[in-house]
Order: C-alpha cells, then structure tokens, then sequence
C-alpha cells in the first residue's frame, strides 16, 4: 500500500486518519520518518495545513497530508482557533485548555454558546506541488457548562452536538467519524484522490 505522512504525532489524529484511509494509503508519523517540526506561523487554519504537508513531504520524500483544526468559539470572537492546541499556555494540554474555555464562558447564557469544530486539510504530492488538495470543513455544536464522556481528544468533552443530543466526547468513534469536520473533510478529501 502507497504510503502518506500526516504531518502530525498527535496519537488521536493518527489513529483517525488511518481508520479512515485504511486500504487506501498506509499512514505514517512524523516520528516515524524522523521529521523535525515546522513553526506555524499561519493566521489561518489552511495556511498553517500548507506549511505543515509541505515540510512533512520535503523532509519524507512521501506525499504528505496535513491538517489544521480546532474549536471556533463565537462567544469568544473565534478563539481558540488557530491557537486551539495552545491556548491555556502549553501546547497539547487537553485539559487545561478545556477548563479555560470553560471559565471564559462561564458568564455566556444558553443560547449564545454556539461554537464549531473547523478543519482544514491540506494533501500534496511533493513538497513543491503547486496544486494542492485543499477542504475545509466545520462542525456546528456548542460549548457545554461541564465535561461529558471519555471517547476522542481535545475539546471533545465540552463540545455539544445537537443532531446526537450529546457531547463529542460521548459518541463512539465509528459515528464521530462520519459527522466530525475532519471526517467530513477526509471523506471529501477521499473522493478528490480517487479521481
């Protein structure tokens, strides 16, 4: 099978994506190929995606696939956003960045607390390809009082979906697959590469 480098060591994407391309391409990490971090220095979700595939690609010699997404708050003004990994401080600190969604919206009122998932991924052949794959993708919920649930990463546990009822953090990975920004927007990438 061809393989692909998401441009990632997040543990959850990984095991996302390779559920999802299975029998299409085999995914393999940045640490897996030894590739060193590239700075995002993007202001968008699709700019930061290019920087990462294209660093991902120039360092493997693989296709690369890379993806930028968080949580868009609308309360907050778009925050987290691009920083979404980040925000309380230290990158990749699930917790401390769910509690301080959490304390920044504990004045909001029901009914102002619409926030969406947001993802954009990026597919390049080669490092300097000049057309890349480019989706985008959002997930419309709203930002719960309290965590929920044990599945998924993230933001997941405050993150309210209302055509379930119930958080992100509380559906099985086969449902959030299909209905997540990134599953959305894997599916559709899927579609692109099988033309």
């Amino acid at each position: 099978m061809k393989k692909i480098i998401l441009a990632s060591n997040n543990k959850g994407k990984i095991r996302e994506f390779n559920a999802m391309l299975e029998g299409v391409y085999e995914v393999v990490s940045m640490s897996d190929m030894n590739v060193e971090e590239v700075p995002e220095i993007g202001l968008t979700f699709v700019e930061n995606a290019l920087i990462k595939a294209r660093n991902a690609s120039e360092q493997s010699g693989l296709p690369a696939l890379a993806d930028d997404s968080g949580i868009v708050v609308d309360a907050l003004n778009g925050a987290p956003g691009i920083y979404s990994a980040r925000f309380a401080g230290n990158h990749g600190d699930d917790e401390a960045n769910t509690q301080k969604v959490l304390r920044d919206m504990s004045q909001i009122p029901d009914g102002q607390r619409s926030a969406r998932f947001w993802c954009a991924i990026v597919f390049v052949e080669h490092a300097n390809d000049p057309t890349p794959i480019i989706i985008q993708r959002g997930w419309e919920g709203e930002i719960l009082r309290e965590k929920a649930g044990k599945n998924g990463f993230g933001y997941d546990p405050i993150f309210y979906v209302p055509t379930h009822s119930k958080a992100s953090a509380e559906l099985s990975p086969e449902i959030k697959n299909t209905i997540s920004h990134r599953g959305k927007a894997l599916q559709a990438l899927l579609a692109e590469l099988k033309k």
